[in-house]
């Protein structure tokens, strides 16, 4: 993970979004913040680290659980200000804290399909 782009912390005092996606299968399992400190521990450690806004503390996705975030790749968009993580999912791969694969499970409908029935 050397000559990793400079990450802009500042538009969003001090976190930014990372997004994490399935190496294998392209499926988005979850969105995370990070801050300076969690991003170098990430680069560090070769696992997703995230900043808990609500406990407002360090923690390593799956730590507990046992399905931790294995670095594949990561990127940048082109504004420097959101990360991608591409892992491998250790552990039995349910990434959500609510038991299942993928936290992107609950499905909108918009009001125009919801109106045709």
């Amino acid at each position: 993970m050397s000559n990793a782009p400079i990450v802009d912390f500042e538009k969003m005092d001090g976190l930014v979004p990372g997004i994490v996606q399935d190496a294998r299968t392209g499926e988005v399992l979850m969105l995370g913040f990070l801050n300076p400190v969690s991003y170098a521990k990430t680069l560090e450690s070769g696992f997703v680290t995230f900043w808990s806004r609500t406990r407002q503390k360090l923690w390593m996705k799956g730590e507990t659980s046992g399905n931790r975030l294995r670095i594949i790749s990561a990127s940048t968009d082109c504004d420097n200000d959101t990360l991608l993580f591409r892992v491998e999912v250790e552990g039995d791969g349910l990434v959500c804290h609510e038991g299942t694969v993928s936290c992107f499970t609950k499905q909108i409908v918009k009001e125009s399909e919801a109106a045709r029935g």
